[in-house]
């Protein structure tokens, strides 16, 4: 066996994706959820208790031209972005799928965003997770946007 093939089956072996009825998918997702809440409710103090000190966000949004935008920010930022007022947003991840390994966990998933109602875009979620003291924080929330593609 070759040593990729063992590193292969010993990650297999390790990493094993979570039902998310099990209820440490259910604490996984809890700091996910809290994203969607403060979308919701346009409140970033929702979110900043969910987020671990040095969290980085990332954002890869499409342009209609086939360029991209590559925006990058802390998890103060994103918090402090949701301000109170303006359009209804919500952003909804029918299936995600969460990994657990120890300490560690990933939650990637399709989402669908929706400003007042109507789909504004689309994409995937990918939120890196760590367990600090028993709790499970957002390390690292990175998505990709678009506005083709989309369907509610």
């Amino acid at each position: 066996m070759t040593l990729l093939a063992l590193a292969a089956a010993l990650a297999i072996q390790t990493t094993m994706p979570a039902d998310p009825a099990l209820a440490e998918a259910a604490a996984v997702m809890v700091p996910v959820n809290a994203v969607f809440a403060a979308l919701a409710a346009r409140d970033g103090a929702l979110v900043t208790p969910h987020l671990d000190s040095e969290a980085r966000l990332t954002a890869v949004v499409a342009r209609p031209d086939g360029t991209q935008i590559i925006r990058r920010m802390s998890g103060a930022e994103f918090a402090g972005g949701l301000q109170p007022g303006g359009p209804a947003l919500e952003e909804v991840m029918p299936d995600p799928i969460i990994v657990i390994d120890g300490d560690v966990a990933v939650v990637w998933g399709r989402y669908l965003f929706k400003i007042d109602g109507a789909i504004s875009h689309c994409g995937s979620d990918h939120f890196d997770l760590i367990r600090k003291d028993g709790v499970w924080l957002i390390a690292g929330l990175t998505w990709n946007q678009r506005t083709t593609g989309c369907q509610g």
